[in-house]
């Protein structure tokens, strides 16, 4: 079951990018007892999303796209957060 902060970064994502593929993986049990870990359960997470927001951007734009998005989770109430961003190909 998706914790709150997971399930408001599911939300935010669809919300500003409407992805035609969006998995919002919860990484934090592999990172327990690392820096990092708050306890939550909620503290490192994968991103990976496919939108058409994103075509002709960079990786870079990408990232920095969905952590605007994300507003104050990033950094602030998740310590890690990958992110795997592209365009629908075809």
């Amino acid at each position: 079951m998706a914790g709150p902060v997971q399930q408001e970064m599911q939300q935010l994502l669809e919300q500003a990018f409407s992805p035609t593929r969006l998995e919002v993986i919860n990484d934090s049990a592999k990172h327990h007892g690392h820096a990092g870990d708050d306890g939550s359960g909620e503290s490192h997470f994968t991103v990976v999303i496919e939108a058409a927001a994103f075509a002709g951007k960079s990786r870079l734009e990408r990232q920095r796209m969905v952590n605007r998005a994300l507003g104050d989770i990033p950094g602030e109430r998740v310590h890690a957060l990958a992110i795997q961003a592209s365009a629908p190909t075809g």
